[in-house]
């Protein structure tokens, strides 16, 4: 087989589809039947440099497939079956690929270089391959400089897929070292410092002893400086991403380095091309972000000892950094409104110019505002343009009171210039800068409104005949609606400004979901979004025409649903429609089942949830995961609304029920399923009962799934929770199950080592979904014969809830739920808890603590708990 290798890799590429399909068979069965021999042979090819280059670079492609994969559960059995391998079968693999290293073939050693660092990523962690890193570093003083090239991204490589506590700091110091002579000015060969000026962005997650001491730090910092001023382009741009990665993983560390910084970014974007300029924006951007974060955690409060001080760049290179934006937004390009992916230099700017202003609020505007009174009436509309968006740009941040003044002066302009601005350029930044006015300034926690009922009519009419206009501009119109009405969301009243309109709005909203162009710009999308949104803020007096839109939506769909012979084109824009349409039906749903002026109708018009519930089913015979999601939500959304009713559904809607449990590939539409479960519960109570076992046994299998998304898993634990509430006492069957299952994520969630946010995140949403399943399951046998069950499972939840206590690191909506489960639990075991509860090492500390919280959810919840226990321990 190994001989014929070449020639199935080279088939396998082939134009001819019936010749590649056979190819990739072969391959397949050659890695079913040998594994080993099969990498060895993979591995020889791209070690030959006599083979093509073709047949090389897929050889290491294929082979690189062979070590990892996307998903969890398949990465992890790669990875062992690497690992179960013979070590001389192994180790000749590995020195294959190092060989390669050195072929004068840039694909093959670059390719080379992508599987050493994927096996790097399995063998170290696993104390594996030591010599690795030392091998690799004897290569860098080769003369050959293709061989440094290579090891160079070898090393860059590596650290991007090895965590930094897997290499030691000895070689981590060598690893810098190599790459930061790489980057000299000294080294003459250009791909030598373009490699290593790449390998040191991924290697400054490696760096924090060396960005600690001030000599190694300063000459890392020198070298990128200097490398920002390199004559190769790729180069250049390269050292300013390392600057950007540097600003945000460093940002403690800068400030000896801040004007230079300021000095190189200000030429780069002034002077140099695009890519370069790009990074060197953003590179403020990213300081930015830092700095937006710091106050965000502080609350602007900094003490002197403050842990991590802010230390204003932005603030100081105001004066020079606002100039150097405002002089980007010239460079627009002419197309960019079309692009959806576009980015550019103008657009960079505006970005930056927006975190500018969220950063130092009230001080940019005096600076900005020139700028805008000079451009906003020339003629070239660039400069109009540039005038707009420097406007809509720093409607974020700054304080009302500083910006409604200009705004209300301003309004009556952009209105104007909406409709008679002859360039499409200048009209779309106007309908997002009337959409940035309206989202920051405009609702109920504002004094002064911008929008009155003196200009809401103007304002209105102006926005309904911008959705007629060319796709991108009634596109960010529609956005600008979209936050007109959300304004209304929270006002008390049963009235707002836009009543009157209301039927204008879903009319003029309907016609550009119908538009020929609606493809184009977002804009059917961006029209449906506008249409949920007016519809979720409307009031009681407008409920009639809700009610009357609902039955053109449930048309549309219909149509939607009785298309024939569909291109793969067409099915896949329609399969977007029926989503659109199901989410649009989800918001009608809600809106009149929960509003006092239709809810009664809606729930007694059979007719009409009957045509609904069949609509949603057969959207699940087709294959598109985001009208699944939508259709499920929809139906979760009719639960609610028709309460028990909805039980005649059941026998129909629970096929589709499991298959959706059962959809580990999207597991969005498992996760929205989940909840879904749960709104039946509610909407049937102990009707779901005969439901239940199937529903139990696929959410138990769920959890146990390594196949399945880790997300989806929090949800699963709160539906065990709405389960036990709705069935009560039945759910006895299945705490045997159900218990050992919350019990062990509970331990798993406590003696988690957080590394980052999305992990504090995850563990926090795990502890609320296996509390809300406690609270559940507490609340459900109260007062049933039963409680006694729930005994033997209490000391275990006693000593979850001490463990988070003692953790400290509980968000607000985790320490919620936990007083509540300790209030729970003493309400339903009553006197039986008592001692329990005295035992326990931290309750009575724990609720003190949240009997004095500032938050007032917390604070009720203690109230009620506190309640509960001193009925239990009967003080």
């Amino acid at each position: 087989m190994a001989m014929e290798v070449t020639q199935i890799l080279l088939n396998a590429q082939a134009v001819d589809s019936t010749v590649r399909k056979h190819a990739e068979e072969n391959l397949k069965q050659f890695q079913e039947q040998n594994l080993a021999s099969f990498l060895f042979s993979l591995a020889g090819e791209l070690a030959n440099d006599e083979k093509p280059v073709e047949s090389r670079k897929l050889a290491g492609l294929v082979l690189k497939n062979a070590l990892d994969a996307k998903e969890q559960h398949r990465k992890f059995e790669r990875v062992q079956r690497w690992l179960a391998l013979d070590p001389s079968v192994r180790a000749q693999i590995k020195a294959c690929l190092l060989k390669t290293l050195s072929s004068p073939s840039h694909d093959a050693s670059s390719t080379a270089s992508q599987v050493i660092a994927k096996l790097a990523g399995i063998e170290l962690p696993h104390k594996q391959w030591p010599e690795l890193v030392g091998t690799l570093l004897s290569n860098i003083h080769q003369v050959p400089a293709h061989t440094k090239q290579a090891t160079l991204e070898t090393l860059g490589y590596l650290c991007e897929e090895v965590s930094p506590d897997v290499v030691d700091q000895d070689h981590v110091n060598k690893i810098l070292t190599a790459v930061v002579q790489g980057m000299n000015s000294s080294e003459s060969n250009i791909d030598v410092r373009l490699a290593a000026t790449r390998a040191l962005y991924n290697a400054l997650g490696f760096a924090q002893a060396n960005f600690s001491n001030d000599m190694e730090r300063d000459y890392i910092m020198r070298v990128t400086c200097e490398a920002t001023l390199s004559p190769e382009v790729k180069i250049r741009q390269a050292a300013f991403e390392c600057l950007v990665a540097i600003s945000s993983t460093y940002y403690d560390k800068l400030a000896p380095y801040i004007s230079d910084i300021f000095n190189i970014t200000a030429k780069a974007v002034k002077e140099d091309e695009e890519p370069v300029a790009l990074q060197a924006i953003e590179f403020w951007s990213s300081i930015c972000d830092e700095e937006i974060d710091i106050m965000e955690e502080y609350g602007g409060e900094f003490g002197a000892d403050s842990e991590i001080p802010c230390f204003y760049f932005i603030k100081q290179a105001l004066p020079a950094l606002v100039p150097l934006l405002l002089e980007t937004l010239l460079k627009q390009e002419e197309d960019q409104d079309q692009d959806e992916g576009a980015w550019n230099i103008a657009m960079a700017g505006g970005t930056c110019l927006g975190l500018v202003a969220r950063t130092v609020g009230d001080d940019i505007v005096p600076l900005v505002m020139p700028f805008i009174e000079e451009n906003i009436t020339k003629v070239d509309w660039r400069q109009r343009e540039a005038a707009t968006y420097a406007f809509g740009s720093i409607l974020e941040g700054p304080s009302p009171d500083k910006l409604l003044p200009i705004v209300n002066v301003a309004l009556n302009f952009m209105l104007t210039a909406l409709m008679k601005d002859p360039s499409n350029h200048v009209k779309d930044t106007t309908a997002w800068t009337l959409g940035r006015m309206f989202e920051f300034l405009h609702g109920s926690a504002l004094d002064t409104p911008i929008v009155t009922p003196a200009n809401c009519q103007q304002i209105v009419s102006v926005l309904i005949q911008s959705t007629k206009d060319v796709p991108n501009v009634a596109e960010k119109a529609c956005g600008a609606l979209y936050f007109l009405a959300q304004g209304y969301e929270d006002m008390e009243t049963t009235s707002s400004s836009l009543t009157p309109y209301f039927q204008d709005i879903i009319q003029a909203l309907l016609q550009v979901t119908h538009r020929e162009d609606a493809g184009e710009s977002r804009l059917r999308t961006a029209a449906y979004e506008t249409l949920n949104e007016v519809v979720r803020c409307s009031t009681d007096e407008t409920a009639s025409i809700v009610m009357q839109l609902m039955p053109m939506i449930m048309m549309e769909l219909h149509q939607t649903l009785e298309a024939q012979k569909l291109s793969a084109d067409e099915r896949e824009r329609q399969n977007e429609l029926q989503g659109l349409l199901c989410g649009c039906l989800q918001v009608i749903i809600q809106k009149l089942g929960s509003s006092e002026a239709t809810k009664y109708v809606f729930a007694q018009n059979v007719q009409n949830t009957d045509q609904l519930m069949g609509l949603f089913l057969r959207v699940f015979a087709s294959r598109s995961a985001t009208a699944h999601e939508e259709a499920m939500l929809a139906i979760g959304a009719l639960a609610y609304a028709t309460g028990p009713d909805f039980g005649k559904y059941m026998p129909e809607f629970y096929k589709y029920l499991e298959v959706c449990l059962q959809n580990f590939e999207d597991y969005q539409v498992c996760a929205i399923t989940v909840g879904v479960v749960g709104d039946i519960c509610r909407a049937l109570e102990d009707k779901i009962l005969p439901y239940c076992d199937g529903i139990m046994t696929q959410l138990l299998k769920d959890l146990a799934s390594n196949q399945l998304h880790r997300s989806v898993k929090p949800p699963i634990f709160s539906c065990f929770g709405d389960i036990a509430l709705a069935i009560g006492e039945h759910f006895e069957k299945y705490l045997m199950y159900a218990m050992p299952m919350l019990q062990s994520a509970a331990e798993l969630s406590v003696h988690t080592s957080v590394a980052d946010d999305d992990m504090i995140e995850y563990t926090n949403s795990l502890r609320n979904g296996i509390l809300e399943a406690y609270s559940g399951i507490f609340q459900g046998f109260k007062g049933s014969p039963k409680t006694q069950l729930l005994m033997p499972y209490a000391p275990h939840v006693l000593q979850f809830l001490d463990s988070l206590y003692m953790e400290k690191d509980m968000d607000d909506v985790v320490t919620k739920t936990a007083i509540g489960v300790l209030g729970d639990l003493a309400d339903t075991l009553g006197t039986n808890a008592g001692p329990l509860i005295q035992q326990s090492v931290s309750s009575k500390d724990f609720l003190n603590e949240c009997l004095t919280s500032d938050d007032h959810m917390i604070k009720e919840s203690a109230e009620w708990a506190k309640l509960a226990i001193s009925r239990a321990i009967s003080f």
